[in-house]
């Protein structure tokens, strides 16, 4: 066993980014503790990379709850605390919550977004960072340098068939993010917000047209490929090194110059 005070939270870290994180944290001897929602049909294959990761001889503690719900949230913070006694006050925060509605604004034979479907999505994919920020730090769970991370994509300025509510939501997450780097600066917190590239993951084969927006990606990017998960883990380890202290509030691309053009 590593033994070592630093932590991570990841919010969740059961698959794609959040789990290429996890294990990339993991590796420079970061204890773990990963909030994700997961259905059980989906538990044993989850656990099995769990279960590889305190093979590196970290302590990984993880959690099948709803990240965005308020009651849940509250239960889980009473958890933490506990947990961070032995396992270190959270130097790292990560937000990977890909929870969001895929309807289109206007179809003739599809269910359409409606106000709720925003709110949920939202609520999920970008006001749940600043609930767990806030009440973290009003429980003093936070390292005296953190740095935070959330995760964003093109979206945020492209419009795309069926994605006009997640796209909503990354706008204002990365306002959020922006705002924490602001007002919570004086504790120590750094945040940040990254811009992927087009990434093969669970939640991108949900989104409509997603072959298209594959193919289109391969013509753009310079380097002809994808971005793959591990890329994206690679940079936020890189912003929670002490190198990486002064950078705060930014979007930063991850995308092997695919956004160029």
């Amino acid at each position: 066993m590593l033994h070592n005070k630093k932590c991570a939270l990841i919010l969740g870290g059961s698959r794609g980014l959040g789990l290429a994180t996890a294990q990339k944290l993991a590796s420079h001897g970061y204890n773990l503790l990963v909030i994700h929602r997961d259905r059980n049909t989906d538990m044993g294959l989850i656990n099995e990379e769990f279960d590889k990761i305190r093979e590196i001889g970290v302590q990984l503690k993880s959690f099948n709850a709803d990240v965005a719900n308020a009651e849940k949230r509250k239960e889980l913070l009473i958890e933490l605390e506990d947990l961070t006694f032995s396992m270190g006050k959270l130097n790292v925060l990560v937000h990977s919550i890909a929870k969001g509605n895929l309807k289109p604004m206007h179809s003739d034979n599809e269910r359409t977004l409606d106000h709720q479907d925003f709110i949920i999505t939202l609520n999920a994919m970008a006001l749940s960072l600043y609930d767990w920020v806030k009440d973290l730090k009003e429980s003093d769970l936070f390292d005296k340098d953190a740095r935070i991370i959330s995760f964003t994509s093109e979206g945020n300025t492209k419009a795309w068939p069926g994605y006009a509510a997640v796209s909503t939501a990354k706008v204002a997450l990365e306002a959020i993010t922006r705002n924490i780097a602001l007002e919570f600066a004086p504790f120590g917190i750094r945040a940040n917000c990254i811009q992927a590239g087009t990434t093969e993951t669970a939640a991108f084969a949900m989104i409509p047209n997603n072959e298209k927006l594959k193919e289109r990606a391969l013509e753009r990017n310079p380097n002809r490929r994808l971005t793959k998960p591990e890329d994206v883990a690679n940079a936020v380890y890189l912003l929670t090194l002490e190198e990486a202290k002064w950078i705060t509030g930014s979007v930063i691309k991850v995308d092997g110059g695919e956004s160029l053009r």
